[in-house]
């Protein structure tokens, strides 16, 4: 386990159980390295990092493709992401967080750099306000990609689920809805998006950054039921993320092949492991 703040466990843990061939880290960031990629001293807040230390992570853990989401620090274009999708293979795709008049502007763009999504968020600087999602609906509905909702809190949730039962567009809820250890598992909030997620298909869920919403920390059994229920209600519209290299944590960071051991545990069969892992990110990213 790392210290509070100073990034990732540099020596990822193999895995007690190898995940299925064509699994997807859908949700990391990158920054840096700093000499090449310097970050807005006024936004910067991830551990440096390289395009090479998250492909090692990934390699011991077993996992072949990933999305990474644009990480504020860079402003609203990320030259680290799309230097990562360019050199990948194909293997990696990106997700935009940035005000809506640049994303149309810069669509294209993102287009030819194998982006396959957008970020809205209630409280993160940079990326298109939650007040916007109808606005940017048609064309993400237009273009098959999908959507990130980021919230503060699961109990933004409940305002928000009207509007997006109205929608038809891929809605994917970042970190389990924000849902926390705290949170009690019957709470109207975490029980909305359940909801969403069985009377719905294009609301689905991201089994992530558990370790950071817990209240008792390791081994973060105050988490295990809200994952498990999900798993429970709708293994096909899930899918997992390492949040490597893990920024902004106010919590030590656990190593990643400890988290992906913990997910493994909770998706215990390996159906349900291919949906998570494989089928629904390759669906979801269009990785197919």
């Amino acid at each position: 386990m790392n210290d509070l703040m100073n990034g990732p466990d540099w020596s990822p843990k193999s895995p007690k159980i190898l995940p299925p061939p064509l699994t997807c880290d859908t949700h990391a960031h990158l920054y840096g390295p700093f000499s090449r990629f310097p970050i807005n001293p006024d936004n910067g807040d991830g551990p440096e990092t390289s395009y090479e230390q998250y492909k090692r992570m990934l390699d011991v853990l077993g996992i072949e493709r990933s999305i990474l989401v644009q990480a504020r620090d860079y402003g609203s274009i990320d030259p680290v992401t799309v230097d990562a999708i360019e050199r990948s293979d194909g293997k990696i795709r990106g997700i935009a967080a940035m005000p809506r008049d640049v994303l149309e502007k810069n669509l294209e763009f993102l287009i030819s750099k194998n982006f396959c999504g957008i970020r809205l968020s209630s409280f993160s600087p940079g990326a298109i306000r939650l007040d916007e999602l109808e606005r940017v609906a048609p064309l993400m509905k237009e273009l098959g990609w999908t959507t990130l909702i980021h919230l503060t809190n699961i109990e933004e949730i409940l305002e928000l689920a009207p509007r997006v039962r109205n929608l038809s567009n891929k809605i994917l809820f970042d970190h389990l809805g924000r849902v926390g250890g705290a949170d009690p598992i019957n709470s109207p909030s975490f029980q909305t998006l359940l909801a969403l997620l069985r009377e719905t298909d294009h609301c689905w869920a991201k089994i992530c950054s558990w370790y950071r919403l817990s209240v008792l920390g390791p081994p973060y059994e105050d988490m295990s039921p809200f994952a498990q229920r999900l798993i429970y209600t709708r293994p096909d519209r899930l899918v997992w993320g390492t949040n490597w290299p893990h920024p902004n944590s106010m919590v030590a960071i656990p190593n990643d092949g400890t988290l992906l051991d913990q997910f493994m545990s909770w998706a215990h069969d390996e159906t349900t492991q291919q949906q998570i892992l494989v089928d629904n990110p390759a669906h979801l990213f269009g990785f197919e």
